[in-house]
């Protein structure tokens, strides 16, 4: 054996497996491992942080704060200290837009109450940050300015993009096998002589002035000048912004607040016509979700009786102001859905006997047979002359009926026309509504339309429709509640067997349904009050109807309302004995229990 020599024989022939075994031995498990760091952290005299506790972030200001910088104004300094005028607070003025304030005088009021109510008419604190694009969390590429960047720039076409003609593909296939050699053509017999053609290859274009001597600096300037030409000005900018799911930090400048609304649809009531005429009818509109299962907005009353009607009512219904005597009403949809409908309810004088019998006359007397029935409907109208002078103050239910608002809104959508008639037969159905337009150029011919998405849930841009509902249904007594309702308009969208046994009143119900203008005129909130501009009070005003949203809106209250709506859905009396006849409900507010301290609600 060689002997070895002096400088091997210092090296320690351990081999790695024993050395990873000795190491594994001496920190067996992490309790060992932290024991040994806890002894080398005690020997150095540091502290040590235990592994399974959360570390708190350093507070950068309050160490800047504390550990004032040392260094002298540098380059790098503003990007560690805050500016002075970074935040500015202007005080912008709280916009009515009423003429008159809903909020009531501050007088006599618990101090609490009164700063409660200063929130609705202090003007607004807005905190301005001047740096907030400098920041990090800041993105300024949204989808419109996205799509405002690329208008100017021009469509970039590949060559994978453009998809080759068959033939003309074939051809110079053809060609380039015709024109190029073989591999025993070519003097050196190689593969790349076979495929390029060099007898017959253009040569490339020069370069002009390679050659010649150019500083460094003059080259600099002409690439620096090539890249500039024809340079998008906002390049970096084109690159699609970030998905608003990502975890990243978004400091956007929230909106001043201000009142909330949803799609908002006009719809005018125009007439109201039976068959024959013998007492006032009153009519009102509501908007209903089936899908929710919520009426998602008030009611709307409007009275479109003739003056001989009205007169019937004069010793119980005092002159009528005009908030009134709206027949036009502004709806706001907030969540517009293919399931939303338009329900409009009759009802008529109280007087004796069941729905069904006070119906029957509007079913079997038309207005062809008025000659023939005259004795008859005399004896009508006299009859309900005398339950106008007696029970005048209170209603009954009479009849119903249902718009299934998308439909009409995607079948005016479609014509070219400025405005459309349709007209909604309630009686005939084939599986849906059956809609009939008049158009000078078409002519008159019916059409079964269905709708299905929310996708042409826009109630912002589609065009005017004059609506003609010519039956109604008779209100069952015994299915008045919103649950039996809701029942009929979810067969109103499939075909079903329960509308057809409803027998069907005739009548003519003419409306309009358009999207709501930005401004109108002459227009009341819920609370009565006129919206600006309102150029003349004795104009006849367009109601807003206050919106009942089937789900939330994450919105801040800016506008004081002053409103409940207290709807008596039924009263039985099924478990009482004998007959009960004549039952009305009165509801009142009261700020004690003597009769005497009902207060005045309107």
């Amino acid at each position: 054996m060689a002997e070895r020599r002096a400088f091997a024989q210092k090296i320690s022939r351990t081999v790695a497996a024993e050395v990873r075994k000795q190491i594994s031995g001496q920190y067996s498990g992490s309790p060992q491992l932290l024991k040994n760091l806890n002894i080398v952290g005690n020997i150095s005299h540091h502290t040590t942080v235990p592994l399974t506790e959360a570390v708190d972030p350093v507070d950068l200001e309050d160490y800047l704060l504390t550990h004032p910088l040392a260094v002298d104004s540098g380059p790098l300094r503003d990007l560690v200290e805050f500016p002075p005028d970074d935040i500015e607070v202007v005080y912008s003025p709280r916009d009515c837009r009423t003429l008159v304030s809903a909020v009531p005088e501050e007088s006599e009021m618990d101090p609490h109450v009164r700063d409660c109510i200063r929130s609705y008419t202090e003007d607004w604190a807005i905190v301005i940050r001047k740096y907030h694009k400098l920041g990090t969390g800041f993105n300024p590429n949204t989808l419109d300015k996205q799509k405002e960047r690329q208008k100017g720039l021009p469509k970039q076409v590949f060559e994978s993009d453009e998809a080759p003609d068959g033939n003309n593909y074939q051809d110079e296939q053809d060609d380039l096998k015709r024109r190029s050699m073989s591999i025993d053509d070519t003097p050196r017999g190689s593969w790349a002589c076979s495929i390029f053609d060099l007898k017959n290859s253009l040569p490339d274009a020069l370069l002009p002035n390679l050659l010649d001597r150019t500083p460094n600096e003059e080259i600099d300037r002409q690439n620096d000048d090539q890249r500039k030409s024809n340079r998008h000005k906002e390049l970096f900018a084109l690159h699609p912004s970030p998905d608003e799911e990502e975890p990243i930090e978004r400091l956007s400048v929230p909106d001043v607040p201000k009142e909330h609304f949803g799609q908002r649809l006009l719809v005018k009531c125009l007439s109201l016509k039976f068959e024959i005429e013998i007492e006032p009818i009153f009519a009102s509109l509501a908007l209903y979700d089936v899908k929710e299962k919520k009426k998602i907005s008030e009611n709307f009353y409007f009275d479109l009786n003739s003056e001989q009607m009205k007169g019937l009512l004069r010793p119980h219904v005092p002159p009528a102001a005009i908030t009134t005597l709206a027949r036009s009403a502004i709806f706001s949809i907030t969540y517009p859905s293919q399931d939303v409908f338009l329900v409009i309810k009759l009802e008529k004088v109280l007087q004796q006997g069941d729905i069904g019998e006070c119906a029957e006359p509007y079913m079997i007397f038309k207005e062809a047979d008025a000659t023939k029935n005259k004795e008859k409907l005399e004896k009508l109208k006299s009859q309900a002359d005398q339950f106008c002078q007696r029970l005048g103050k209170y209603r009954m239910p009479f009849a119903w009926t249902a718009i299934h608002l998308m439909n009409i809104v995607s079948s005016a959508g479609s014509l070219e026309r400025d405005s459309t008639e349709v007209e909604i037969s309630t009686g005939e159905r084939k599986g849906s509504w059956s809609e009939r337009r008049n158009s000078s150029i078409v002519g008159r011919r019916s059409l079964e339309r269905t709708t299905s998405g929310d996708d042409a849930c826009n109630l912002t841009s589609f065009r005017p429709a004059t609506l003609t509902v010519t039956n109604f249904f008779k209100q069952e007594g015994d299915r008045l509640s919103d649950e039996d309702l809701y029942k009929f308009l979810a067969d109103m969208r499939r075909p079903s067997s329960v509308l057809r046994r409803l027998r069907p009143i005739t009548a003519q119900l003419k409306i309009d349904i358009s999207p709501a203008p930005e401004n109108p005129h002459y227009c009341l909130t819920p609370e009565l009050l006129q919206v600006k501009l309102y150029p003349d009070s004795r104009v006849r005003p367009t109601r807003e109807i206050l919106e009942f949203p089937a789900r939330d809106v994450y919105v801040p209250n800016t506008t004081y309302r002053n409103l409940l709506y207290i709807y008596p859905q039924s009263l039985n009396f099924a478990n009482r004995q004998g007959s009960a006849r004549n039952i009305t409900v009165k509801v009142q507010f009261m700020y004690g229990e003597d009769p005497s301290n009902a207060m005045p609600v309107s």
